[in-house]
């Protein structure tokens, strides 16, 4: 049984994933708790790029050859809390990149609620091994690309 549909899908260069807020992610007021945005947001960049590897997942094995032990971390973010979202809202967590140069990718995230933008962010993520910031390879840096209009 294919769980893919659980990482959303890409669509139009953008990578949607569907969560529910529950009880658990909101504060004494019933809106969501502000930090949990951040939470909704890791798992849309993970499962964007966990769909990218899915889709080219060679490329990122090369990477692996080139660069052992690598992975993205989160070195800046800019973020907009515009409307609240409430117990049993589904929202839609959408991410796409906006500029990869050097050793790093900047992503632009918004999280909806139908048409309406509750949360908009600007994410620098930074491709490390072992401590380091290191050039992301040009395989990883051509797939990541190929979102950008």
């Amino acid at each position: 049984m294919s769980m893919s549909h659980l990482d959303g899908e890409i669509r139009d260069g953008r990578h949607h994933m569907r969560v529910r807020v529950y009880y658990e992610d909101t504060d004494f007021s019933g809106i969501v708790y502000h930090a949990n945005y951040l939470r909704f947001m890791e798992r849309g960049r993970t499962n964007h790029l966990r769909l990218m590897g899915a889709e080219q997942h060679h490329l990122f094995e090369q990477a692996e050859l080139e660069t052992p032990g690598f992975a993205f971390v989160v070195r800046s973010m800019q973020i907009d809390f515009l409307k609240p979202a409430r117990m049993d809202d589904l929202l839609d967590v959408v991410t796409w990149p906006v500029a990869v140069k050097g050793a790093s990718i900047t992503l632009a995230q918004e999280v909806r609620r139908g048409g309406e933008v509750l949360v908009k962010a600007q994410v620098r993520v930074a491709f490390i091994s072992e401590g380091r910031a290191l050039p992301i390879p040009k395989s990883l840096r051509l797939v990541m690309k190929a979102d950008l209009a």
